[in-house]
């Protein structure tokens, strides 16, 4: 682990009132820790990015169904929640988890706070382990 990044997932998460160890759980979780993390998501792009494609160029409508930087935040959901800057730049460890948090505290609201149903929003719910696996690396940041 990387105590520089650990200290900006704490950091931002501390801004937007989020546990600075379930930020970091989910960094773990997520990227391993690795801010170049990327991933692209078939699936995801002929769900919700393949029906507006001819409205964007290509590079944009596949750099909206990666998964970026340490938290893996979906370009569109950045995009969604109005980052403007180039889709790399989630890549910066700040700026990414700054994007990820944000979503995150969304998911929380709309979750009532309770972590386990925000989490399996986070995930997509494709994976019914991705909650208690995230959970399961709370302690270790606390």
């Amino acid at each position: 682990m990387n105590d520089e990044l650990i200290a900006i997932a704490k950091t931002q998460a501390a801004l937007w009132s989020i546990d600075p160890a379930l930020v970091c759980a989910i960094c773990e979780q997520e990227s391993s820790w690795d801010p170049w993390s990327i991933r692209y998501e078939p699936a995801f792009f002929d769900r919700y990015i393949a029906k507006m494609a001819t409205t964007l160029s290509p590079t944009e409508a596949h750099s909206r169904a990666i998964s970026w930087g340490l938290m893996q935040i979906m370009g569109e959901t950045a995009r969604e929640n109005g980052f403007s800057a180039n889709m790399a730049s989630l890549c910066d460890p700040a700026t990414g988890i700054a994007a990820g948090i944000q979503q995150l505290k969304k998911l929380l609201i709309r979750s009532a706070g309770n972590v386990p149903i925000a989490l399996n929003l986070w995930n997509g719910g494709s994976n019914s382990s991705y909650g208690p696996e995230v959970l399961a690396r709370v302690d270790k940041y606390r």
